[in-house]
């Protein structure tokens, strides 16, 4: 017996066996079936009385008494077999919904037994769904955990229920030492106190007591995160050794100017911290690549800018590439409106601008005078030729594919310094393991004077009071968003859509101006109606999410999300972030249905309790999963067995830091002692590696 094995040549499982577990579990081999974890485990070396159960029982249990009664009960369309269980101190049901006439015979009455399973209490009374019955007390009573593994109805059918994979577990278990060798170093395993590989295995199935679960439960977490996190070490080691950059030593006329006449406002603790990383970086002879992660209005802009001009001092062009037009828009005239006391030439190229536009551009750039280009993938294009392009920034990099970003890699022979920027705050975890190939930055405060946006929630019957509300805040001169879901009523979905709010708000507010903005709307028309809004003409707009980026209105103070229960968090989160801009008070105000589900009650209370997108994005993605929270491209990419992103952050940080030190004494892993590590990295993970494109 090898690891690669086919289960189907195990004993008890055969070729028909094998193709439904592979069907229904995925399950191929003797590995996968060693790394086929237990779900939970049932505790064999205590027996509970039925009296001592509480009303709400949350694990696996274990009873001593006797079935007295048996019998099939007729329901629907189908039959299920309900026991009797007693001990001295009271009764449960049993109750099988799946069973044979074989299995029905065979229940002893009236003889002393075991059972085990897990309670459920309803309508008063306590019952057991198909227990597992044990007759023989030394087998009952061997004061082990035993697990319990994923199941199907599917599975069931054939024979293949808990008891068959532990039967066939265990076999394999028996041949660990001809199966399983060490792959850590053991200066590095005795350092952090892991246990070896092959009691960490045997005891994950089978373990000894709660101490050796645990042992175990580490050793294989920190084995999953320490070679993920070895992948991206040696990765990021290459690309520092073999992508040249051009250095960036000076911090001249340009940058030193802007800050010290132009800057509007002082720049945050965060901001000077990451700005310190980002020159660190660009005065070595290497690329740069660091993700710049800052929640909504954190400055991530401002950074981008002194970035830039550190660029321009060192005789180098930068461009800015943004996924949406909206998006780059915003960014363009950020930058514009910061330099327009300076001679700095900045521009703005996307899919939609004329072609005598263009042609400035593309003259421009190649001749040099143009410093700081902004737009969108429009800037891939081959006619877009820079003359020396020494910094490329993106925004929102997930919505770009790999082809796309290398693209603009290629836009200089010394490939330029990047920097990556994200405005939806990625749990730290996450962010650590996910993007290890990039050096991070995180913007972690906001700028001075913010006032945090207060979030309420509130229900259809308090409408008028919410109207009401935002008609004193436009009294005193601010203005209000109202944002919807849908464009149209759908047959399927009952959102409120735009066109009924609409009408409900123009009625309502009938002595002041409302525009309205949607997704369908041509980029003309959307843009003359986000300026009509941004210009204070407009006192309310009305939109769908297309205002989730790209509108900034320091005067707008309050922001209603219609139907709010159908919204994702960090969408919320990223929608809330279009007030709070100025220096007055705002308000979130979260409108919802009645009755809302237990995720959409978690999502809401979440807004309402905190604005800080770190713990937002923290509540997403336990909800959500981490696959979806880093949006397409990226989902499902994530696919530990034991490792869990949010949980097992110190065992993250402990393999990101072995990692880093082993590399740092040993780049090629030529010692000795690395061996054994280098060997089984590339025997399991080279060419393996899902994450090796991200950058």
């Amino acid at each position: 017996m090898t690891l690669d094995t086919s289960i189907e040549f195990l004993k008890n499982i055969g070729p028909e066996r094998a193709k439904v577990i592979k069907n229904v579990l995925g399950l191929a081999t003797v590995e996968d079936l060693l790394t086929f974890y237990p779900l939970r485990y049932m505790d064999k070396s205590k027996v509970y009385k039925i009296g001592d159960l509480t009303k709400e029982p949350d694990a696996d249990i274990q009873l001593r008494g006797k079935i007295t009664d048996i019998q099939e009960i007729a329901y629907n369309k189908g039959k299920r077999l309900s026991a009797k269980f007693r001990d001295e101190t009271g009764s449960l049901d049993l109750v099988w919904f799946r069973y044979s006439k074989w299995m029905k015979e065979s229940i002893p009455l009236n003889k002393e037994l075991f059972i085990f399973g897990k309670v459920n209490f309803f309508n008063g009374s306590f019952s057991m769904p198909h227990p597992d019955i044990e007759t023989d007390e030394k087998k009952a009573l061997h004061g082990t955990l035993l697990p319990i593994y994923p199941g199907s109805e599917k599975l069931s059918k054939r024979g293949i229920n808990n008891k068959f994979f532990q039967n066939v577990i265990l076999s394999i278990l028996k041949e660990l030492p001809s199966l399983i060798s060490e792959n850590l170093p053991t200066y590095l395993s005795s350092s952090l106190q892991l246990t070896d590989r092959q009691s960490a295995f045997y005891n994950i199935h089978f373990p000894k007591d709660y101490q050796h679960f645990q042992a175990a439960d580490r050793r294989l977490k920190f084995e999953e995160a320490f070679f993920f996190q070895l992948g991206y070490g040696l990765k990021k080691l290459h690309q520092k050794t073999k992508s040249f950059g051009n250095p960036f030593p000076i911090v001249g006329d340009y940058f030193n100017h802007f800050y010290e006449n132009c800057l509007p406002f002082e720049l945050t603790g965060a901001q000077k911290r990451v700005l310190k990383e980002i020159r660190t970086d660009m005065r070595r002879s290497t690329q740069m690549n660091r993700l710049l992660q800052g929640d909504v209005g954190s400055g991530k802009t401002m950074v981008a800018l002194l970035t830039m001009l550190i660029a321009l001092d060192n005789g180098f062009q930068s461009c800015l590439m943004a996924p949406t037009e909206i998006l780059a828009q915003q960014h363009f005239n950020s930058i514009k409106g910061l330099l327009q006391d300076t001679a700095i030439n900045v521009r703005f190229l996307t899919g939609s601008s004329k072609t005598a536009d263009r042609k400035i551009i593309h003259n421009e750039l190649e001749n040099g005078e143009l410093s700081i280009l902004v737009g969108t993938h429009a800037l891939l294009e081959d006619k877009v030729k820079f003359k020396n392009l020494g910094l490329a920034i993106i925004d929102e990099q997930h919505r770009f594919g790999v082809a796309q970003r290398a693209k603009l890699w290629a836009k200089n022979n010394i490939p330029p310094h990047i920097l990556v920027m994200t405005a939806t705050p990625i749990p730290r975890t996450l962010a650590m393991s996910f993007y290890s190939d990039l050096d991070v930055s995180v913007i972690d405060e906001m700028p001075v004077g913010r006032k945090p946006i207060i979030t309420a929630h509130r229900r259809e019957k308090d409408r008028l009071s919410v109207y009401n509300f935002c008609r004193e805040e436009i009294e005193k001169g601010r203005q209000i968003y109202f944002v919807y879901p849908l464009i149209e009523e759908s047959e399927t979905l009952d959102y409120k859509n735009l066109m009924e709010g609409l009408d409900h708000v123009m009625n309502f507010f009938s002595s002041y101006n409302v525009t309205m903005v949607h997704g369908r709307m041509k980029p003309a028309e959307k843009d003359a109606n986000m300026q009509y809004f941004a210009s204070g003409k407009a006192q309310i707009m009305v939109a769908t999410t297309v205002i989730e980026v790209g509108v900034n209105v320091p005067n707008a103070s309050v922001m209603v999300i219609e139907s709010a229960e159908r919204f994702g968090l960090s969408q919320l989160h990223q929608l809330r972030g279009r007030v709070g801009r100025g220096a007055e008070q705002s308000y979130c105000i979260l409108m919802s249905d009645d009755k809302l589900s237990k995720e959409s009650r978690t999502r809401i209370k979440t807004m309402v309790q905190t604005n800080d997108g770190f713990r937002i994005s923290e509540v997403d993605m336990e909800l959500r999963g981490p696959g979806d929270i880093l949006g397409t491209q990226q989902s499902g990419t994530i696919d530990f067995k034991k490792l869990n992103l949010i949980e097992d952050s110190a065992i993250i940080k402990a393999s990101k830091s072995a990692v880093e030190k082993i590399l740092e004494q040993d780049s090629l892993l030529n010692h000795p002692d690395n061996q054994i590590m280098k060997q089984y990295y590339i025997r399991q993970y080279k060419g393996k590696n899902k994450w090796s494109q991200i950058s």
